[in-house]
């Protein structure tokens, strides 16, 4: 659901960006939600169902083993931080040694860290236009160099690995997409060669 833009009193003097900022950091939400500042809205959204969390999960562990011997590792349920943005990728892959690339306040990764994000894609038009459009402009305005997102809902299951991001356009310039079942590799970063395969996104859909 989206959150209405309600701010301080002494909002008129701030600027949208900041006033977002500062109604996101006092929001307290219940357990089983999270907050997001995705183009100019506040959206709050709840974890997601077992199938997504069994992607992740076997997406997580297949990643930790790819990383075990390097200077990086997989987060989630932690903010990623760019210009008064706030996001929270179900899973992202940035240094594992974090102090020196949070946020001041503490309250997440500056953008500029992370490497690679995915999102698992949850049902509903609104989700989906979150994921597909929304967050894949988001990502490429932040120079996040991959973005992954492992789709149920589109056709019968897609896989879609982003990269070469263009900032000033707001997109990622190319593109692999391939079905559940056919594997992918990551082309770049300390994630490269890392394959999603049939055993981590399940069989292609009926």
């Amino acid at each position: 659901m989206e959150v209405p833009e309600a701010m301080p009193e002494d909002v008129p003097s701030l600027g949208l960006d900041e006033a977002l900022w500062q109604a996101w950091k006092s929001l307290e939400l219940p357990e089983g939600y999270h907050a997001e500042i995705v183009e100019g809205f506040i959206e709050v959204s709840p974890t997601g169902r077992a199938s997504h969390a069994r992607v992740i999960n076997r997406l997580r562990r297949a990643l930790e083993r790819h990383l075990e011997s390097s200077e990086y590792a997989v987060h989630h349920d932690w903010n990623v931080i760019h210009e008064r943005k706030a996001w929270v990728p179900d899973l992202f892959v940035a240094p594992e040694d974090d102090e020196e690339f949070l946020t001041e306040d503490g309250l997440g990764f500056t953008a500029s860290a992370v490497k690679l994000v995915v999102e698992v894609v949850s049902p509903g038009h609104e989700n989906q236009q979150r994921d597909r459009v929304r967050k894949r402009r988001a990502y490429a305005r932040a120079g996040i160099p991959v973005y992954v997102l492992i789709d149920d809902h589109d056709n019968h299951g897609t896989v879609t690995v982003l990269t070469s991001p263009s900032p000033g356009e707001e997109t990622y310039a190319a593109a692999i997409r391939v079905p559940y079942g056919t594997e992918v590799q990551i082309p770049e970063g300390p994630v490269k060669g890392f394959a999603i395969t049939e055993d981590i996104t399940g069989p292609r859909l009926a």
